[in-house]
């Protein structure tokens, strides 16, 4: 069995663990800052891999991926136009957007086990998403396919260089700027003042969540996905986010594809730990789900 480094990479934090043999067995983990700079953080994953004596490296990043190189990866710019397997020669390379590597996750081992279509959005500060369609997860031509946080269903809408239009409307930034207009603190106090019945946060919660659904029902209408699932830090609002979302997603569909379901991943925070892993043991193939 070929034993893997994991490692999710995120804007602010590094996790990593050694993949053992299945899916649970991931140890021991590590949660540290993020490197600020490439040479550190070849410097730890060598460290890391030379102290486990692993034979692979699986990696999770916030950005866009195109085979092996890391193309844009906006909160981490030190890594954009680096080649993983390049840096590192001497084990197996898998590398992958965030997003995808959960959904790899939740496909092979979790929520979306045995389907072969369904989406995966990730909701926090920002929205990643991926798609499995006919048991492979989608990368696109230069690896930014399902890049959800761009759609957009404001035809007025101007655009912005950095953030898309379904970030700004229903992200948790977005939640954040909502939660201000009755004196809230962020978004998360937001979603308890809605889940205690307020009037008022439950009309921003809808705010937020009609565009969600509204831009959802057009992804829904063209892959005709089995499971939508929910992960990142809105996972644990859908009690309060569901009933507006899918509303309005259901709104905009036909009657044969209205009774899609919404539901959190299997793994949690976990799940780009977990895909990581498995996308190191399975190597390049990693988006085909066996």
């Amino acid at each position: 069995m070929t034993r893997v480094l994991a490692i999710d990479l995120g804007g602010t934090n590094l996790r990593a663990a050694v993949h053992t043999g299945d899916t649970g067995a991931l140890a021991p983990q590590v949660r540290e800052p993020a490197p600020d700079n490439l040479d550190a953080f070849v410097a730890r994953v060598r460290a890391l891999t030379n102290a486990d004596g692993v034979d692979a490296l699986g990696l999770a990043v916030p950005g866009l991926v195109d085979g092996t190189v890391c193309r844009w990866i906006p909160n981490l710019p030190w890594l954009d136009g680096v080649d993983i397997a390049a840096v590192f020669p001497d084990i197996g390379v898998a590398v992958g957007n965030d997003a995808q590597i959960a959904l790899l996750a939740e496909a092979a081992e979790g929520a979306a086990k045995g389907m072969s279509d369904a989406i995966l959005l990730a909701i926090g500060t920002g929205i990643g998403s991926a798609v499995l369609a006919n048991g492979r997860i989608v990368a696109g031509a230069h690896g930014g396919a399902c890049s959800f946080g761009w759609a957009c269903a404001d035809v007025e809408d101007q655009g912005d260089k950095r953030n898309g239009w379904l970030e700004r409307a229903a992200s948790g930034r977005a939640l954040d700027a909502l939660s201000t207009r009755i004196g809230l603190a962020d978004g998360s106090r937001l979603i308890e003042a809605a889940r205690a019945g307020q009037s008022t946060a439950l009309a921003l919660v809808e705010e937020a969540a009609r565009p969600l659904g509204t831009a959802l029902a057009g992804a829904v209408g063209l892959l005709d996905p089995g499971v939508i699932l929910v992960s990142g830090g809105l996972a644990d609002a859908l009690d309060v986010i569901a009933p507006p979302l899918l509303a309005a997603l259901r709104r905009q569909l036909p009657a044969h594809l209205r009774d899609i379901e919404l539901r959190p991943g299997t793994f949690g925070p976990r799940a780009g730990l977990v895909g990581a892993a498995l996308a190191g043991q399975a190597g390049s193939g990693w988006r085909q789900i066996r």
